[in-house]
């Protein structure tokens, strides 16, 4: 039995690895789904106070509380930036670091930073596009941009959709601004996977560097033949790609 704790990305929530959970514990795992500060069901929560380093004190409270060890840490998109935080603050306490089409960082990077990003209007963009929401400047602040994030993540059931919509919440700006700090580069003593969503080619963030940058790094590499948003649309797949992780990091 592996242990599983899934960070979701950017605007989504807890909820969004539903359609996995069930298949990962059905094959014996122990699975946490922590939504971060501001999102999801802990929207009511995003204040000024909300950036990077409170997302990773979630992550980091929830492994203290649960008393977890031997964790497989999976970060997707944006939780990329965080499980790289957490791997800084309890190494000890994780078997593995998963990125799923995630964002790997280096010490003093930021989500902005196109030194890593190759993204320079990334800031830009996100800035014209927000809207301040409980005092906190929050991207994306229009149903239109919300739209085109979902068609980009190839999320097209309508299901599906009626779904996620209503529950993509505007992301705190100050998360993307903050500058990572991992002077020890921790994360890169864990054993560390990336999984390469294929169908994320026309993200408006060029996920792919970060990619190209794993394989550099030598991660256990794998792609799957999904959109951006694997645990909505390639459930099935990504639950049977994690369990094989699972049971060659016993």
């Amino acid at each position: 039995m592996a242990t599983f704790v899934l960070v979701h990305g950017a605007w989504h929530g807890g909820w969004c690895w539903r359609k996995v959970t069930p298949l990962l514990r059905a094959a014996g795992h122990e699975v946490y789904t922590p939504t971060l500060t501001g999102l999801g069901e802990r929207a009511h929560l995003l204040s000024p106070d909300v950036n990077l380093s409170t997302h990773i004190d979630d992550v980091v409270s929830l492994l203290y509380y649960e008393d977890l060890s031997g964790v497989l840490l999976v970060g997707h998109s944006y939780g990329g930036m965080v499980i790289t935080g957490v791997a800084e603050r309890v190494p000890e306490r994780l078997r593995r670091l998963v990125y799923l089409d995630a964002l790997l960082p280096d010490d003093g990077q930021s989500m902005y930073d196109s030194e890593y990003d190759d993204d320079p209007g990334m800031r830009d963009r996100w800035t014209a596009g927000a809207i301040e929401t409980q005092g906190v400047l929050a991207f994306p602040g229009s149903p239109t941009i919300v739209d085109s994030y979902l068609a980009a993540f190839h999320i097209t059931d309508p299901v599906d959709l009626a779904w996620v919509r209503p529950r993509f919440k505007p992301h705190p700006l100050a998360t993307a601004g903050e500058a990572l700090r991992v002077p020890e580069h921790r994360a890169a003593q864990i054993p560390s996977s990336y999984i390469r969503c294929a169908g994320s080619a026309d993200l408006p963030t060029p996920i792919h560097m970060h990619a190209r940058n794993a394989q550099a790094r030598g991660f256990d590499y794998h792609e799957i033949a999904s959109g951006h948003d694997a645990m909505v649309t390639a459930p099935r797949e990504l639950a049977a790609l994690l369990i094989e992780i699972a049971a060659r990091s016993s």
